[in-house]
């Protein structure tokens, strides 16, 4: 009887301790993740050019993705699973498939954070280490192995990562990419030294290295009908440094990287150097804003395969400073950074007229004026028997500020937006573009450069706490720049109509109309029609109509999307 008393009471004992821990863990537990399904039935279109064919009898598309997150107290642990099948048009071929090409497990406390398995990080703004996703662009060069960063005293933060980087589905083999290491500092004056904690000046400085390893000491190049080997340096470190400074309204951010020797398919294999510069410098109080910013590259593509000449296996960033669009025509024509060299400046103005006033009216008057221009590099000869560029060689010398006339990219653009009444609110916005074809996107002097001015009305009508209506109504004129070729499709005219039904519904109709082709039979219409539900963080939206042929960027990262007619249907989701 003492034996089953005892054995009862431990049985209770272990039950309640086992309760009290479940209890714990789920007090302590989190799950959040998202969704996104894209999905897509394109149809023939033969005034597109869009036939069986083209096609490819797979006429039915979607990416996906589902990720979830488990937290449990200091733990985090986390999987995204991905299906194309197969992949949308535009995006690579190479991704066809469903996998979980992302998982990790992360400790982290008040001094150490360790990630182990994929990873984003970036150092800095990005020009020696970015490792990052964008889902639109198909995008993904994370990093697979490990990550540790260390905060040993208030305002040091140090990092450190090893790892390989995402290819596709592709696994770690055969010299397909090399391995990435890097290491990161950042240095927060004001927090580590007492003296400065109320200075009115903040300071902030930062510094990396980054080395990529790819096996392969030799390569033979073939030039004309002469085969040379060439030895390459199987070990490339990228450095750089970093200062942040905040005076009053004022902010000066400054980054330079140095890449050494890194002979690829990217550079035609030419030995020199490369370096990247980045300057903003900004101002800002109520009203009134005022940024200038300065964009050197040379050479800096930064592959962990040399051989890849697409968007895969980027190790590094390098930062755009050209406005991004999301209307129509001021969208057409986006600028690509070039890895291999360019020099921009940009400058943006914004300003607010008060209430009021002569100009500003009752309600106020909001203006942003932008201007950004990229050149290349004004490239010299190394000596006199050597041709610029050749490989093998340091390719060519370039001073800091030798910048070449070739213009690539120019943009002037002013927006007013004005609130007229409680209800009625308007966006106008002109813009003047140059936009390089041949050099944005890889052509060989056959359409030269694109002028286009663009102008833009956007108007929203707020009917009542649940109906809002929304019109766009823009056109792009262009002028022909190339004394044999077409640089572009002529002149264009868009317009949409929206209506927000508040909080679930919304519904849009618009045209892009490319009346100024001058073939004729070309002069067509890209409509589309849309609709979507919202119901707390889910999203539906289904659309039909006609997609143009072009390129879409996102902080100067771009991919080709081709011409396509369909019905598609996206569903994004958190929880």
């Amino acid at each position: 009887m003492k034996r089953f008393i005892r054995t009862a009471a431990v049985a209770v004992t272990l039950l309640w301790a086992s309760g009290a821990t479940a209890q714990n863990i789920l007090d302590n537990t989190g799950i959040s993740g998202s969704m996104q399904m894209d999905g897509a039935y394109y149809l023939t279109d033969k005034k597109m050019g869009i036939t069986d064919s083209t096609l490819d009898g797979k006429t039915l598309r979607m990416n996906g993705f589902t990720e979830i997150n488990y937290n449990w107290k200091n733990f985090t642990a986390g999987m995204r699973v991905e299906a194309y099948l197969p992949p949308l048009l535009g995006y690579d071929a190479d991704y066809q498939g469903v996998g979980v090409p992302y998982w990790f497990v992360n400790y982290k406390n008040d001094i150490i954070d360790v990630t182990a398995g994929n990873f984003y990080e970036q150092f800095g703004n990005g020009m020696t280490l970015r490792a990052y996703q964008e889902w639109t662009l198909g995008y993904d060069n994370s990093l697979k192995g490990l990550r540790v960063k260390v905060t040993p005293f208030k305002g040091v933060t140090l990092k450190g990562v090893w790892g390989v980087q995402r290819y596709y589905w592709n696994a770690f083999e055969n010299n397909n990419r090399g391995i990435v290491k890097g290491a990161d500092a950042d240095f927060y004056l004001n927090d580590m030294f007492t003296a400065l904690n109320d200075s009115k000046v903040k300071i902030g400085l930062g510094g990396s290295i980054v080395s990529k390893y790819q096996a392969g000491k030799t390569l033979d190049y073939v030039i004309g009908e002469d085969i040379y080997t060439l030895t390459l340096p199987e070990n490339v470190a990228n450095y750089g440094g970093r200062i942040n400074l905040n005076i009053g309204g004022f902010n000066l951010y400054g980054e330079y990287a140095h890449k050494i020797n890194d002979p690829s398919a990217m550079n035609d294999y030419i030995y020199k150097p490369g370096e990247g510069c980045y300057l903003n410098l900004a101002y800002s109080k109520k009203g009134f804003g005022l940024s200038a910013q300065m964009k050197r590259i040379d050479n800096m593509s930064y592959k962990s395969n040399r051989s890849i000449t697409n968007n895969m296996l980027n190790i590094n960033y390098l930062p755009s400073i050209t406005k991004e669009h999301t209307y129509y025509l001021a969208s057409m024509y986006p600028y690509a950074t070039q890895p291999n060299g360019e020099f921009g400046v940009a400058g943006q103005l914004t300003y607010s007229i008060k209430k009021n006033t002569a100009l500003g009216g009752k309600t106020g008057l909001n203006f942003i004026v932008n201007y950004s221009q990229v050149n290349g590099l004004d490239r010299k000869a190394i000596n006199d028997t050597t041709a610029i560029g050749l490989s093998g060689t340091d390719g060519y010398k370039c001073g800091f500020f030798d910048i070449s006339k070739d213009l690539y990219y120019r943009e002037f653009s002013i927006e007013a937006t004005k609130k007229f009444s409680k209800n009625w609110k308007g966006i106008f916005t002109y813009l003047n573009q140059a936009y390089n074809r041949d050099v944005v996107e890889g052509h060989s002097n056959e359409y030269g450069i694109v002028y286009s001015n663009i102008g833009i009305a956007d108007i929203t009508w707020r009917i009542n706490n649940n109906y809002a209506l929304r019109g766009e109504l823009q056109g792009l004129w262009s002028l022909k720049a190339h004394e044999n070729h077409e640089a572009n499709t002529g002149d264009w005219a868009a317009a949409l109509v929206e209506l927000t039904v508040n909080p679930h519904w919304f519904f849009s109709v618009s045209d892009q109309w490319n009346y100024g082709n001058e073939d004729e039979d070309m002069q067509l219409h890209y409509y589309n029609v849309n609709m979507g539900y919202v119901y707390n963080s889910t999203r539906i939206a289904v659309a039909y109509g006609r997609q143009r042929e072009g390129i879409i960027c996102v902080g100067g990262v771009c991919r080709y999307v081709p011409a396509s007619t369909g019905l598609t249907l996206t569903v994004t989701s958190t929880f």
